[in-house]
């Protein structure tokens, strides 16, 4: 009872804290989007030496397949299709009127 309690407690103070901070600045939101850009290109740059690795790995073992007498041919991969747009909603019909009395 007494963790329950503890949680809840802390739960409502970090909501708390989390609904009064400040409008980020022009400074900030700069320096958050040069960091967003850093990190997306440091991701970039990971998966494509990930799949340089990769490559690398399903050589040696299709080597040491042929070495072995064994034909390995590589499954083509397609990279998935970007995703679609959402759908636009049909516009609303107008409420008909309310009958007079």
């Amino acid at each position: 009872m007494n963790r329950l309690i503890v949680l809840l407690l802390g739960a409502v103070l970090t909501s708390a804290a989390w609904a009064k901070l400040p409008e980020l600045t022009e400074e900030q939101k700069a320096a958050a989007a040069e960091k967003k850009a850093k990190a997306d290109e440091a991701t970039k740059k990971a998966n494509e030496q990930l799949a340089v690795a990769q490559d690398r790995v399903a050589g040696k073992y299709i080597e040491q397949m042929k070495a072995k007498g064994v034909t390995v041919t590589p499954t083509p991969v397609v990279p998935p299709a970007p995703p679609a747009a959402a759908p636009v909603p049909a516009p609303a019909a107008p409420a008909a009127a309310p009958a007079a009395k």
